[in-house]
């Protein structure tokens, strides 16, 4: 583990940076793309300062973790995460050092532009929705459900990817325009199998997998998880001992962060001030804390 907040690796990586990501940079490594996990963490859109330390490590341990428990049951992207490996793009010794456990050389896919959502509860936006139409993506809901509910089914609620700004929440029926309806239902069954996969799985630590969101990509034919899998970034973990209906759960991630804004006087129009001490030091425990508690 680091111990302490990697803002880039751009000095570190001699091969070209073709996307710098919130929290991701990828490199091109001609066959391959190298993918660097860093400690950055945003909140309503901004980067924010400082990075959170070990951040980085917990998400892509976290990721190889749950890509190599669902790899029987679909491809993904990971070719290797040997830092080693790597000296030709990463010669200095103490550069590969900082980034072991932040890695992934990844096959090159045509990624398909489709956030992949997965709801096990009535929670967040879909809750937002609810409320507002009794329906989330246009699937319509039984009436009188309460906020964090458990759904009799986990229902599929894809969102259109914006590189800029935010996904766009549509449809099923608006996916299957995008990207056709045998995609569609592919992507749909897989989303939602691998969902109470890890449902199950996170059952049996005394953690609730409320929702969670995929990228896939496709090589040929062949669809393949790529991006990240069952992080506290793409994921919305709870405590089974902190869960209860109409409240605002305190999530496994970085909801002291989100909290912290929220209650200041910070307007959400310009950069905001660098976050406490106190506050980055609770959202690096709670990474750490769902790290250990599903993989240890």
């Amino acid at each position: 583990m680091a111990g302490i907040a990697l803002d880039t690796a751009a000095d570190l990586v001699k091969a070209p940076l073709v996307h710098k990501g919130k929290v991701r940079e990828l490199y091109d490594l001609g066959e391959h793309f190298l993918i660097v996990v860093t400690d950055r963490i945003s909140a309503f859109d901004y980067i924010l300062s400082p990075g959170v330390p070990d951040k980085g490590y917990v998400l892509n341990t976290l990721s190889k973790f749950w890509f190599e428990q669902t790899a029987s049951f679909m491809n993904n992207h990971v070719v290797h995460t040997n830092v080693e490996l790597l000296q030709e793009v990463i010669p200095d010794a103490e550069a590969r050092e900082l980034l072991k456990d932040r890695i992934i050389v990844a096959k090159k896919a045509e990624r398909i532009s489709i956030e992949c959502v997965v709801r096990g509860y009535i929670t967040g936006g879909g809750w937002r929705q609810y409320q507002q139409n009794g329906a989330i993506n246009g699937i319509k809901l039984p009436e009188g459900l309460r906020k964090n509910q458990q759904l009799e089914a986990p229902i599929f609620t894809p969102a259109a990817k914006n590189d800029v700004g935010h996904d766009e929440d549509i449809s099923i029926e608006q996916m299957s325009v995008l990207v056709g309806e045998e995609l569609t239902r592919e992507l749909q069954q897989r989303s939602i199998e691998l969902y109470k996969l890890a449902h199950k799985f996170c059952e049996q630590r005394g953690i609730i997998l409320a929702d969670t969101k995929f990228e896939f990509g496709l090589i040929g034919n062949e669809i393949i998880i790529i991006d990240e899998i069952f992080t506290p970034d793409s994921s919305r973990y709870w405590e089974q001992g902190k869960y209860a209906l109409d409240i605002e759960i305190d999530s496994m991630d970085k909801e002291p962060v989100r909290a912290y804004l929220a209650g200041s006087d910070w307007d959400k129009n310009s950069e905001p001030d660098e976050l406490p001490a106190a506050v980055v030091e609770e959202t690096s425990r709670r990474y750490k804390e769902i790290l250990h508690r599903l993989v240890d």
